[in-house]
């Protein structure tokens, strides 16, 4: 079965420049995939008439194309224009959202002591919507909208990534959406995640089990010394891809972490409730990017306690009570160390784990005997103990996330091999 195409068109300059990261965009083609459609593009443009105008008219050719921003009420929000533009059709004034934009434009003036003559243009134009397109109704005083021509569908959402999920609920809903739909067969998506092996290393596992095809298809991503493996299956090639999955993990099979969505921090959590620990992390080079992650995850205050950012070696020695010997004759990063600040965390913040970071993330400070990206963890708990040490390749920022991401699977493995689990 072809899946329908879709293409994702993401609008912002502030996107163009790196001022901002584009979250839309992943989000829109998970959702497409996990529906049963090819996205088979997202281009992010900026506010220039002519690109943008060039970006939508390619984009409203596809079964379904989505548009993120660009819905505001100042001269350089110029989506619904265009995207009218690129369908052939007219623009007309919608009384109702401009009932329900003008309401709320009017409150605001009020609460900020500004008269709603200022505000008049703007409520006008976002209440002007191409003719035909439905109105999923407001994020804020913008619209979402649904726009079908000639057998294609255009889904128009704000930019602020809650706005566009809120109303993308609302699109997913709407006949012309859902007619596109009929047209697809959601695929199973199955998900490995690696540790430790290299990326060439997958993809030669992958490649010797077969490869994709017949109805599997294969992706293979590296984020952050994980190696992350999708496979999108057909219906009726579930078959195919049990094999291929066994043949792909067998030689592998010490460095796969997960089969889920799961990220490592929440595996950690999980395995700490399981066992009833509490955990805290004690950072230096990392500065709380371990607590971070820990508590991204939903419920994470069952576990996580807490935890010490030490970057001074006076603060190992007075928050963690890292003795002054160990700095002195060892250095604040070193294996010593590390393990210090795991049994101060442990015991000042009253966890059963604990974990430790201290590094040198550069660009300076690093010597002949410590370059820059070497790394110190050290991770112990009420069954033993366990130690690591890295130099990490890359950048500052990179250095970091890699230490952290490290940091996470060496709980993982500590917590893994006192119940017998695979590490």
């Amino acid at each position: 079965m072809t899946r329908p195409r879709a293409v994702i068109v993401v609008t912002g300059s502030e996107l163009v420049r790196g001022d901002r990261r584009d979250l839309n965009g992943p989000f829109l083609a998970s959702e497409l995939l996990r529906l049963g459609l090819e996205p088979a593009r997202i281009v992010i443009v900026g506010d220039r008439e002519d690109e943008l105008a060039e970006a939508l008219a390619e984009g409203v050719q596809a079964d379904l194309c989505v548009v993120s921003g660009g819905l505001g009420p100042t001269h350089d929000d110029r989506t619904v224009e265009l995207v009218a533009r690129g369908a052939g059709v007219g623009l007309r004034l919608d009384e109702d959202l401009h009932s329900e934009i003008e309401g709320i434009s009017r409150r605001f003036a009020e609460r900020m002591g500004r008269p709603y003559v200022d505000f008049e243009t703007g409520v006008s134009k976002q209440a002007t919507i191409p003719e035909g397109a439905l109105s999923l109704g407001l994020a804020g005083t913008a619209p979402g909208l649904v726009l079908e021509r000639d057998g294609s569908v255009v889904v128009v959402l704000p930019g602020p990534p809650a706005e566009l999920q809120r109303l993308w609920t609302r699109a997913l809903a709407t006949e012309p959406v859902q007619r596109v739909l009929a047209r697809t067969q959601a695929p199973e998506l199955r998900q490995l995640r690696f540790f430790g092996a290299s990326e060439s290393a997958v993809a030669k596992a992958l490649a010797d089990a077969g490869g994709d095809g017949d109805g599997v298809e294969a992706t293979i991503c590296a984020r952050d010394f994980e190696i992350h493996v999708d496979l999108v299956v057909d219906a009726g090639a579930e078959q195919r891809a049990d094999e291929l999955t066994a043949r792909l993990v067998a030689p592998i099979e010490r460095y796969l972490f997960s089969r889920d969505e799961r990220p490592v921090e929440q595996i950690v959590l999980d395995l700490c409730r399981e066992r009833g620990l509490t955990l805290a992390t004690a950072e230096s080079c990392t500065g709380g990017m371990v607590a971070e992650r820990l508590t991204s995850i939903p419920g994470a205050s069952a576990v996580f306690v807490g935890g010490i950012v030490a970057y001074a070696d006076e603060v190992k020695a007075r928050e963690l009570g890292v003795p002054a010997d160990v700095l002195e004759r060892h250095g604040a990063v070193s294996g010593e160390t590390a393990a210090a600040m795991a049994e101060g965390a442990r015991v000042r913040l009253g966890a059963d784990v604990a974990v430790a970071v201290t590094g040198i993330a550069g660009p300076d400070g690093g010597s002949a005997d410590k370059p820059v990206g070497l790394v110190y963890l050290h991770g112990e708990g009420p069954d033993g103990a366990r130690s690591v040490d890295f130099v990490f390749p890359g950048d500052r920022e990179s250095i970091r996330r890699r230490a952290a991401v490290t940091a996470l699977h060496l709980v993982r493995r500590l917590l893994a091999q006192s119940r017998d689990a695979p590490a």
